[in-house]
């Protein structure tokens, strides 16, 4: 595979590429994951849901570039890539057991929420080990309920049932996460997966804060994703209808006291403070993993103008890459977002056993067929951020034009 950056952003006139934080047209949508994003979301009623596995529509202007001919038969010729890749992977989703696409997953957040009255009550104790034995169990499960579960929720990856997703959708992302459903959905679900790397859309552009410098936002600014987190879902409240917001107000203050309360009347805390302390630590527990996941699997990776995109089979491609398996990341963040990214983008209707499933399926297709499939270590990422901070995530990425793919 060969790339070439150009240094400018070719932009046509009427193109809906904006800055990040400016609203985009309603035939578009905006990008992110489920928390920390401060992209508005048309009303719930106008939020349509889109086609897993299917091109992003051709609101943003020219078709799809790729080399090797004209830009209709590339384009044809990754559609059938991508056709028969996604035939592969149905047969493996229809020999699946109900228990293989969806039980695993579901018994991992079961056994979370059993674990919390043994966090709690951990908390009682006067002695240093019991103490953090509990500090490091609800930290766990707090981050399995909120990021594990809020990504499969906002896919519908729990559930076959639209009404029964709806549920889940808000029980983990309103209630236990303290953000809004038609946020989180519209952002991470329509945009950061329809457009991925795509600049001023999916190119995860709200994950920067060029302000800080390279070791304040890597180490010190992820303890405070408890606190942005509710207040940048309250801004978000007034572009959403009233009787969404007044659910979420409603979701968001009721999961957050519950929390308060138990520990002080079950934990045992003898001071509001002290009480809010706890929750800070044990919501923090895991932020650092969290954003920098979030940044080293799609920053710093090919990017793409809106109107020069390639089709979907090599945008996710290129624009995604897979972590090695990890213990406790895979358990409290799930398979989809650890060691399955690649897998997760192309289908992400999928579960995160299921990506699991097909992931060898996948990475020999790709391979096959001499297409990226791209693969590092948690460390090497963080040294390369580390080294590169201002390039990654203080200056606008170059443009990344497809030359040729041998």
């Amino acid at each position: 595979m060969e790339l070439r950056h150009s240094r400018e952003m070719p932009l046509e006139d009427g193109d809906p590429v904006r800055q990040r934080g400016q609203r985009v047209n309603d035939e578009v949508s905006r990008a992110g994951d489920p928390l920390l994003h401060g992209t508005p979301a048309p009303d719930s009623s106008r939020m349509e849901a889109m086609a897993e596995g299917r091109e992003p529509g051709t609101a943003l202007g020219g078709g799809d570039v790729m080399p090797g001919g004209t830009p209709q038969r590339a384009g044809r010729h990754e559609e059938a890539l991508m056709a028969e890749l996604s035939e592969l992977v149905q047969k493996v989703v229809k020999s699946s057991s109900w228990w293989e696409r969806h039980g695993v997953d579901i018994s991992i957040l079961a056994c979370s929420f059993l674990l919390l009255p043994a966090g709690f009550l951990c908390l009682r104790s006067a002695q240093a080990t019991p103490f953090l034995v509990g500090v490091l169990t609800l930290g766990v499960v707090h981050h399995t309920l909120t990021v594990k579960g809020s990504h499969l929720a906002s896919h519908n990856a729990l559930t076959e049932s639209k009404s029964w997703g709806k549920v889940w959708a808000i029980f983990f992302i309103e209630l236990c996460s303290a953000f809004t459903v038609e946020q989180a959905t519209y952002n991470h679900v329509k945009i950061h997966h329809g457009y991925t790397n795509v600049i001023g859309l999916g190119d995860s552009s709200t994950w920067k804060l060029p302000f800080l410098n390279r070791y304040v936002y890597m180490f010190i600014a992820p303890l405070a994703v408890p606190i942005i987190t509710p207040l940048v879902a309250l801004d978000l409240l007034r572009n959403v209808e009233w009787k969404a917001a007044l659910r979420t107000l409603c979701c968001m203050f009721l999961g957050l006291y519950c929390h308060y309360w138990v520990l002080l009347h079950v934990s045992g805390f003898q001071s509001p403070w002290s009480a809010l302390l706890c929750m800070l630590l044990t919501r923090s527990l895991l932020a650092h993993p969290y954003i920098h996941v979030n940044i080293f699997q799609h920053i710093g990776l090919p990017m793409f103008a809106a109107d020069r995109k390639p089709k979907r089979i090599h945008l996710m491609s290129l624009g995604v890459l897979n972590l090695p398996r990890n213990a406790l990341l895979d358990w409290s963040f799930g398979h989809s977002l650890i060691s399955c990214h690649v897998e997760h983008h192309l289908f992400p209707s999928l579960s995160d056993n299921m990506c699991l499933k097909i992931k060898p399926i996948v990475s020999q297709y790709l391979k096959q067929k001499k297409l990226p499939y791209n693969e590092d270590t948690y460390i090497s990422r963080l040294q390369l951020f580390l080294q590169r901070y201002e390039e990654l995530m203080v200056h606008a990425p170059p443009i990344t034009e497809l030359v040729g793919i041998q």
